[in-house]
């Protein structure tokens, strides 16, 4: 007998289980679109995975809050469906949300740190203007804070070290809004300066619209500006507190990139061109922060 003389029908397959379509529309953004390290290679190889699963969740959610081919009550829908995924609501709908929930469940890192993160991403879906400096705070606490406060119970450090973290956080966040104020206000009409800045200097959001910063405008640019080097002062005394050597040198390379950023930003306008981080900012940022080794 030869291998296919066999002339019996094959037995019935059984039908694939059904599976509830993806909420999920990646826009082609990876770790390597951030002006930050994310998931480098300082941190230990057994994590990495963890932190990866965290930024491919964060991905996720933040592009289905920024497309724009999605009705507000879509995206708070899809965003919802995540959040039934990630704790076990649902199996099926959201695969960076399912990935998460068993990389939080081997970590035993809680999953506080994702749930706030949609709280910032239905925010995005149906806010589209910040009326003061404490509003976009308040943002920054559900947008970015988390991803710190992740990292840092993912390396076992002591909760005394959100305050700081927090602030880094917050500043890398502002930072990010100064460089896409234009293109945010653009593409999604959205903008995170504050509203009560704008209107101080004679200004509407309309002026972010133009194709240079007029004097007046820098002078709102630079009053955040001012506030984020409050936020990078106080973002500095992370690095002493980091216990675990290696996420202690990865903030000391972040904390030497947003005072990098936030100088550039001072010299540099964003309505005219992009502002960002030079490979010298990042070698320069790294050479510096593996001073903090031992």
């Amino acid at each position: 007998m030869i291998a296919n003389d066999n002339t019996l029908p094959p037995p019935n397959p059984k039908p694939a289980p059904s599976v509830a379509p993806s909420v999920e529309a990646w826009s082609g953004k990876d770790r390597g679109d951030e002006n930050f390290p994310v998931g480098s290679v300082l941190i230990a190889a057994p994590l990495r995975a963890h932190v990866h699963a965290y930024y491919s969740f964060a991905r996720n959610g933040d592009d289905i809050a920024d497309s724009p081919a999605l009705a507000p009550a879509e995206k708070i829908d899809r965003l919802d469906q995540m959040e039934a995924v990630l704790l076990g609501a649902r199996e099926d709908g959201s695969p960076s949300a399912k990935r998460l929930r068993e990389s939080f469940a081997e970590s035993g890192v809680p999953d506080i740190h994702a749930r706030e993160l949609l709280i910032a991403f239905r925010r995005d879906a149906t806010k589209n203007r910040y009326a003061n400096w404490a509003e976009l705070l308040d943002y920054c606490r559900y947008s970015a804070a988390p991803v710190g406060r992740f990292l840092l119970d993912l390396h076992g450090e002591a909760h005394t070290t959100w305050p700081a973290a927090d602030a880094l956080c917050a500043s890398l966040q502002v930072l990010n809004h100064l460089q896409d104020c234009a293109r945010d206000l653009r593409d999604l009409d959205r903008c995170y300066i504050p509203q009560d800045w704008l209107k101080a200097e004679g200004l509407s959001t309309d002026d972010i619209a133009r194709s240079e910063t007029m004097p007046a405008l820098r002078s709102v640019f630079d009053k955040m500006l001012d506030a984020t080097d409050q936020l990078n002062a106080l973002a500095a005394t992370l690095v002493p507190q980091v216990k675990n050597r290696r996420m202690r040198i990865e903030c000391a390379i972040i904390v030497g990139l947003a005072h990098r950023l936030a100088t550039k930003l001072r010299h540099g306008d964003p309505l005219a061109t992009r502002v960002k981080l030079s490979k010298l900012d990042v070698l320069t940022a790294t050479i510096t922060g593996l001073r903090h080794i031992l």
